[in-house]
């Protein structure tokens, strides 16, 4: 016998919808660059480039240097090629790709191979441009890092790179309870 108060059964029911609001018009926006990601890309642009300035000054070549400045060379050409696409909402044109995917697995490897090429750099800092370029790389490390960071954060929860997506949740809850029986 069902105890008084108890719902025999008990419904619930949850409905999620989804909207992706993009535009597809190609328009320069210079706001991007005043965002967290749009600052974190100059740093690693940046970083990139005095970093390959600096080992590039240096009196003294190796295999070393060579491998620091092909990162640092491809890192700032690639970064710098995403924040053209940010400013110019090139990656809301083509919202389908998944540029956060892409920027996490990007952002992920750069962060190890910063920490290899600086280390490597590091152990010659008896050279002074090669200690600077270690401190430049070890700075866009660390912003590739934080962006690696913010991607796969973005990414757990399903964001958009750029443009806005609204979820919502409707719960309903339906309670069934059975005949009362007569004492």
């Amino acid at each position: 016998m069902a105890e008084a108060g108890f719902p025999g059964q008990h419904t619930t029911t949850t409905t999620v919808t989804s909207s992706t609001t993009v535009q597809t018009n190609i328009r320069f926006d210079p706001s991007y660059i005043k965002t967290v990601p749009g600052i974190l890309k100059i740093v690693q642009a940046g970083a990139s480039l005095l970093g390959f300035i600096c080992v590039q000054v240096a009196s003294y070549r190796s295999s070393r240097s060579s491998f620091f400045a092909w990162i640092s060379m491809m890192a700032f050409w690639f970064t710098g090629l995403l924040l053209g696409l940010y400013l110019f909402h090139l990656v809301e044109k083509f919202y389908k790709i998944p540029w956060l995917k892409i920027e996490l697995v990007f952002c992920g490897l750069w962060t190890f191979f910063y920490l290899i090429a600086s280390s490597l750099v590091v152990a010659w800092s008896v050279i002074s441009a090669f200690a600077a370029a270690a401190f430049f790389g070890y700075a866009a490390m660390l912003a590739y890092l934080i962006d690696a960071y913010l991607k796969y954060r973005a990414v757990q929860d399903g964001g958009l790179a750029q443009g806005t997506r609204v979820v919502s949740r409707q719960t309903a809850a339906t309670v069934t309870t059975p005949p009362r029986v007569g004492y």
